[in-house]
């Protein structure tokens, strides 16, 4: 099959790179506004170039991959639905919960699939943490603990257009708890600090969150976010319920250190996501080519993602509030 992909950034270009390694792709095409970066990836992974969207999607593809700016997110969303292509699009479908609506409004009634990229859910460790939940293993849960710790800040200018640390980062936490979970998030109750650049503040933002979720079972999840973990890239849940404890995430790559002058962990921290995730990034992308092919459904739909979204945005909510907020209804 032959995938599109609207992009290449540092996101994009290591999904063109996945993509070229799948037994199932046979060809590639890239487009990106900056023509010197999308010439550099396609060049490298043997793919072709063109400098125009239409073009793009006019060519004889199978499927789209968008892994351009989220504020691009839902114009390329609607292009590739009118162009009739399944869709790949990194998280959000758009920047807020009424623009997602409106996207979702505009897809509803045709058959072209969207997946949204919530990489965490194709992990290893997320995988067996869902099965445990399922099969009933760790009985009935009452808590979970979710860690997105980043090593050190983004730059500066991006943090004005990212929506903020709960849209940012513990969106993720919050797709990953429905996912492992199987129940929806009722309540939401968040807080946040700045102790590091004041450029956080100045945008009305962040560095350190808390948000405390309950679940439409009565069990709670406690999620924490930061943008200055100097010991390295964390990124954990633990499940916790009446018969047992599970935990994913935590390897010889934690960046954690024993109190007690414990050996363990003693590997080298992970240095960011694509480190943490890259075996799940690919397995997210193979599993679209079989989307693609109408062999499966998506594993990660817009309503999932609008879900996501509306955690979070009742997450910024009670952060400025200082207060409880319900979450939106996600039909």
């Amino acid at each position: 099959m032959r995938i599109g992909l609207i992009g290449t950034g540092r996101i994009g270009a290591f999904h063109a790179a996945t993509l070229a390694g799948l037994d199932a792709v046979t060809g590639i095409v890239v487009h990106d506004a900056d023509e010197r970066s999308a010439r550099a990836v396609a060049g490298r992974v043997g793919a072709r170039y063109t400098p125009d969207l239409d073009a793009l999607l006019d060519t004889d593809l199978d499927g789209v991959v968008i892994a351009a700016p989220t504020a691009f997110h839902a114009e390329l969303i609607l292009a590739a639905r009118k162009a009739g292509l399944p869709t790949f699009c990194e998280k959000p479908v758009a920047g807020t919960l009424a623009e997602t609506d409106a996207v979702l409004g505009a897809l509803d009634g045709t058959e072209v699939p969207l997946q949204v990229g919530f990489q965490r859910r194709f992990d290893a460790g997320y995988l067996a943490l869902r099965e445990a939940v399922t099969d009933g293993r760790l009985g009935w849960t009452h808590t979970l603990r979710a860690v997105t710790a980043d090593p050190a800040p983004p730059h500066p200018g991006y943090i004005p257009a990212s929506g903020g640390i709960f849209r940012d980062c513990s969106v993720h936490d919050f797709d990953i708890v429905r996912w492992v979970t199987g129940r929806e998030v009722t309540e939401v109750y968040a807080t946040g600090a700045n102790r590091g650049e004041d450029f956080f503040a100045a945008a009305g933002d962040v560095d350190t969150a808390v948000s405390l979720l309950t679940l439409d079972d009565g069990s709670l999840a406690a999620c924490t976010a930061t943008r200055y973990n100097g010991a390295g890239y964390d990124v954990r849940l633990e499940v916790c319920g009446s018969k047992g404890t599970l935990a994913a995430g935590l390897t010889d790559q934690s960046p954690l250190t024993s109190a007690e002058g414990a050996p363990w962990p003693a590997g080298i921290p992970y240095d960011g996501f694509m480190d943490r995730f890259q075996d799940a990034y690919r397995a997210e992308l193979a599993a679209f080519t079989e989307v693609v092919a109408g062999t499966r459904p998506s594993p990660c739909t817009g309503q999932d993602a609008r879900a996501a979204l509306a955690i979070a945005e009742a997450a910024t909510r009670s952060r400025l509030e200082g207060r409880p907020v319900r979450v939106a209804d996600p039909d």
